[in-house]
């Protein structure tokens, strides 16, 4: 049987997808329909709840990649949520450890530097599996954040596709009770005040319509739109709109260190290649373009958590070749996708080419498939405030 490839696909960060039409696994109950602090009518993990009952430090250890990382802290914030509401018991000291505490210390989940720190009492220990083999050999309890392993939930009707809901859900049955936050249940961070930043917005590249493009990718060959493919969608947007578009090219972390490139300032598109960027850079910068368009990869979700410190920030939009966009997605309203037909088959039956050995169809896996006038249409609407 030949299983007919759709199209590639626009998916709204609005939009919510219908357990009718996706893959998925009941949570369970009706979580609109009971209270915060409500007892599940599933039983729940008595060893997980005895452990954590007592924890007065937690340490959330992510020292794997930095997408999966920033989507499992919504595990982090359904543990914190159950600690912060035991009774006559003081919150929980949190810090963190490995590559990415800089930007996890902007969600706000961490004790402030200047509190006393605590060095006793049982320890709860949140990360993926490299930061659990690393921390969490003394701990009283360990939490695996394991992308693979939540499902699709859907209750009510409605499913929660993300992978934070997936992770913060996932918790919540195991605790036994209803916890307190609503989706999106995933941090975001507030940038900081940048050097950098502010060097380019004086150089004026922040003004009018500042497209930023995330061309890091950890598959070149399937996984990257390319420089001269964004290029394209820069200079149909700037046709379109009729106006100059000053576009950022942010790349990986070359051996060499940051490296700053700019094109030639009498085109219409004038282009700035930033490689070699630190994470805390990117999340400090991307919140004040206009557009983010980016590679399915870590920068993309970082993105789309990153806000200015009054909650604004663009409209963000991952392209996913291979993935699915509902999964790998922040599940903020802001944070849309567009996705090739074989990653929206990945989506409807909630697979994984990698953990499910679903070999794709070459011509259908690559983000060649999404053209550069369909790309640059979407980027307009969100620009202008339409609806693509």
């Amino acid at each position: 049987m030949t299983t007919t490839t759709p199209p590639p696909a626009f998916r709204p960060g609005t939009r919510r997808a219908l357990a009718g039409d996706v893959h998925s696994v009941p949570l369970g109950y009706d979580r609109a329909a009971i209270g915060p602090g409500t007892a599940l009518p599933l039983p729940a993990s008595e060893i997980l709840v005895e452990r954590m009952r007592d924890c007065t430090r937690v340490e959330l250890a992510f020292h794997d990649k930095l997408g999966d990382s920033l989507l499992a802290l919504a595990t982090a914030r359904a543990a914190l949520d159950r600690l912060g509401e035991r009774r006559h018991v003081a919150p929980p000291t949190v810090h963190a450890s490995g590559p990415h505490t800089e930007l996890i210390d902007r969600t706000g989940l961490l004790t402030p530097a200047t509190s006393p720190a605590g060095s006793e009492g049982p320890r709860l220990v949140i990360g993926d599996r490299a930061g659990i083999t690393a921390r969490g050999s003394d701990a009283t309890l360990a939490l695996v954040c394991d992308p693979t392993a939540p499902p699709c939930w859907s209750s009510d009707g409605v499913v929660h596709t993300a992978l934070p809901d997936r992770h913060y859900l996932a918790l919540e049955r195991r605790l036994g009770i209803r916890l307190p936050s609503e989706p999106p249940f995933t941090p975001r961070l507030t940038a900081r005040p940048n050097r950098l930043v502010h060097r380019l917005r004086a150089m004026g590249w922040l003004d009018g319509v500042a497209l930023a493009a995330i061309t890091a990718t950890s598959r070149a060959d399937l996984k990257d739109y390319t420089a001269p493919r964004f290029t394209a969608v820069a200079r149909r947007v700037a046709e379109i709109l009729d106006a100059s578009v000053r576009l950022l090219l942010i790349g990986g972390e070359p051996a060499s260190g940051i490296r700053i490139t700019a094109a030639d300032a009498r085109d219409r598109v004038q282009s700035l290649r930033l490689d070699g960027l630190p994470a805390d850079d990117v999340a400090d910068l991307l919140p004040h373009c206009s557009l983010v368009i980016g590679n399915d990869t870590g920068l993309t979700h970082l993105a789309a958590l990153s806000r200015t410190r009054d909650g604004t920030g663009p409209q963000v939009i991952g392209l996913h070749a291979r993935h699915s966009a509902g999964k790998w997605n922040t599940g903020l309203p802001h944070h849309h996708a567009v996705a090739t037909g074989f990653a929206e088959l990945m989506h409807q039956g909630d697979l994984c080419p990698v953990r499910d050995a679903v070999v794709p169809p070459t011509e259908d896996a690559h983000l060649a498939a999404i053209t550069p006038d369909r790309l640059a249409h979407i980027a307009v609407r969100l620009l202008t405030g339409g609806r693509p």
